[in-house]
């Protein structure tokens, strides 16, 4: 769905008079383009003392990917991004000086620029089994600061610039694989919807790809709800990055589901995910077509909005059993089918409904907080198996479903976002492919939203 607001304030005689008017002016946001730099500019490495060796490591990363990078700016430089590395930071009072250097050259921050801290995690993170030692209360003021000074940040960044965490957990170094990974992720057009959010990378798993354009080179993924919108977007964004693709859909949309299969040179599968043999009948598909998988997105999902005193079964059932049943059942029975390869990775559709709420939609948050619940939960089992489960919660969403919200209504929830603006299902799709790729198997059990940081609840 075209946004015809911020198509005007971005072009011509409009673009002049919404200036003239002080009318907000949504930016057209930096997304990925093949052949195009990493990042528009030069790159600003900045640190606490304490992280100083760190600070050079991560600069010389981005010294490896051909990026030109300063460590000392003034308010006359510009630059594609700015990197905060505060991972050995000891006491809030710490804080203060490296923020009040990244402050001073914020302003030559050039439009669809990125911010990106690196930190630590204020608590153990003991999701992939390891309890670790407690950290001091003071230490956790601090890393604990960083969180809360980066989604302020986020939200006074301009002109379509994003800021972004990651955060590593105690025994991850800067170097880890998905640390490495998501600092690439963080820094390209890739991540352009992604605003405000911390990355929590829990271990050093996964691998740095041979070729960061197709990481998934030699990957089998089935994608559900692949006929149209965001799952097949997500299904182009993967063979793009080099996975063989088996898409499914109910029946009803089998035509659609086969111009995606067609396109992506992918088979197709008609199959109702909610069947009671529809995890037996996509793995008996998968494993005759290619032997194993390696990466499954549950993207298939359903609407039923409805207040809920007004409720009904047949508007509530429907959407627990498309949006979270189905993925449950799907993952349980190919997990034990022993047809996962080495590194599976399934990454799960949530919503920021699933975790703020939203008015009219008391099943659809249900099934969408059940989806982070099981993602958390089968964290430990997929590391167990050297895979990752996480999952991607989209808010504002251009597709044909937002299209029929009510202009004002649609209006409203489009523009209450720190970039002012609605995603598209590339958006969606590009984090998905992230998490999906072997440079984020340090990724586990997390939700990443993907909602232009809302300012509202989420």
């Amino acid at each position: 769905m075209t946004d015809t607001y911020l198509n005007l304030v971005n072009s011509g005689f409009t673009k002049t008079l919404a200036k003239r008017l002080g009318l907000p002016r949504p930016a057209v946001l930096r997304r990925h383009v093949p052949g195009a730099p990493l990042v528009p500019g030069a790159v600003l490495v900045l640190s606490d003392p304490a992280s100083a060796a760190d600070a050079d490591a991560v600069a010389a990363q981005l010294v490896d990917w051909d990026l030109d990078v300063r460590r000392h700016g003034g308010p006359d430089d510009r630059f594609g991004a700015v990197v905060l590395v505060l991972t050995e930071v000891g006491a809030p009072a710490d804080l203060g000086e490296p923020m009040l250097r990244m402050g001073a050259v914020l302003r030559g921050l050039v439009p669809g620029g990125r911010v990106v801290t690196v930190s630590r995690s204020p608590q153990p993170h003991a999701q992939q089994g390891a309890d670790g030692a407690a950290v001091p209360p003071l230490v956790a003021a601090a890393r604990q600061g960083v969180d809360g000074m980066l989604r302020s940040l986020a939200k006074e960044l301009r002109a379509g610039a994003t800021g972004n965490g990651i955060v590593l957990a105690a025994d991850v170094g800067v170097g880890a694989p998905s640390a490495v990974g998501a600092l690439r992720f963080l820094l390209s057009g890739r991540s352009a919807f992604v605003d405000g959010q911390l990355v929590h990378v829990g271990s050093d798993g996964g691998s740095v790809p041979t070729d960061w354009d197709r990481p998934l080179d030699g990957t089998v993924a089935v994608v559900t709800g692949a006929a149209r919108g965001i799952g097949a977007a997500i299904a182009r964004t993967l063979a793009r990055d080099g996975a063989t693709l088996v898409v499914v859909d109910v029946p009803a949309a089998g035509d659609a589901l086969a111009q995606v299969a067609n396109e992506v040179r992918g088979t197709a599968v008609q199959l109702d995910v909610t069947a009671e043999d529809a995890a037996t009948r996509l793995l008996e598909h998968v494993t005759a077509r290619h032997g194993h998988v390696d990466v499954v997105v549950h993207n298939a999902g359903i609407l039923r909005d409805k207040l809920l005193v007004n409720m009904t079964p047949e508007k509530w059932d429907p959407v627990l059993a498309v949006n979270v049943t189905a993925p449950l059942r799907i993952t349980e029975t190919l997990l034990g089918s022993g047809s996962f390869g080495p590194a599976p990775r399934i990454v799960c559709l949530a919503s920021t409904s699933g975790i703020a709420g939203n008015r009219g939609q008391t099943n659809y948050a249900a099934s969408k907080a059940g989806v982070i619940g099981m993602v958390r939960a089968s964290a430990r089992p997929l590391a167990a198996a050297g895979g990752t489960i996480n999952a991607v919660a989209p808010g504002f969403i251009e597709t044909d479903m937002t299209a029929r919200i009510p202009f004002a209504t649609r209006e409203v929830a489009r523009r209450l976002n720190s970039l002012q603006q609605g995603g598209r299902p590339i958006d969606v799709a590009e984090t998905i492919a992230f998490l999906a790729s072997p440079q984020a198997g340090g990724i586990n059990g997390e939700v990443v939203r993907v909602c232009g940081q809302n300012l509202v609840g989420a």
